[in-house]
């Protein structure tokens, strides 16, 4: 155990969320870390004792300044992170209007952005792959409907099917990832 941080033999237990702002095109949070200046979904390591939903809305509350609502349980990610593997849960979250308090330090900003818009500015490839995976059943939940006009190649029939977990082709693709393809 380093740091009070929960580790499990090679594998990082983190928690985060899809957090949105609604409204009429409802906005996707991603923040800019400090570090290496990579825009993420905003996450982070459980601490010891923790439950991953309360590290989920403790990590979102610190990186984006916003109190949440937490609603459904999103789907897992898991991926390569120095020698180990990060797995990630993520639940969709609605952020309050106004923020709380001011971001953590390793952050240095906070964007709200179209699912489109998210997706290209995330850095990190899996991220991306997640998120267009998870996002537009994110953006249904909010929109209470049929979202299938915005989302290009996406009929009716297929919005009505999303799943609350990821489908086997990002599984697939995290696979592939994971084995560096």
């Amino acid at each position: 155990m380093t740091s009070g941080r929960r580790r499990t033999g090679k594998s990082v237990l983190a928690a985060g969320g899809i957090v949105l702002q609604p409204g009429e095109t409802p906005k996707i949070a991603v923040v800019r870390l400090r570090k290496r200046s990579e825009w993420v979904l905003p996450k982070g390591k459980l601490d010891a004792g923790e439950t991953a939903r309360d590290a989920a809305i403790r990590e979102v509350l610190e990186e984006t300044g916003h109190a949440v609502a937490v609603h459904e349980f999103l789907g897992t990610l898991a991926y390569h992170s120095g020698s180990a593997i990060k797995v990630v849960h993520f639940w969709r979250m609605i952020a309050e209007a106004v923020p709380t308090r001011k971001l953590m330090k390793d952050v240095t900003a906070v964007d709200w952005l179209s699912l489109d818009a998210a997706l290209e500015r995330l850095s990190r490839e899996h991220e991306r792959a997640f998120l267009a995976e998870v996002g537009p059943q994110a953006l249904q939940a909010v929109l209470g409907g049929s979202i299938a006009a915005e989302l290009p190649g996406l009929d009716d029939a297929a919005s009505a099917d999303l799943a609350p977990t990821p489908r086997p082709t990002l599984w697939r693709r995290l696979r592939e990832l994971l084995r560096g393809r």
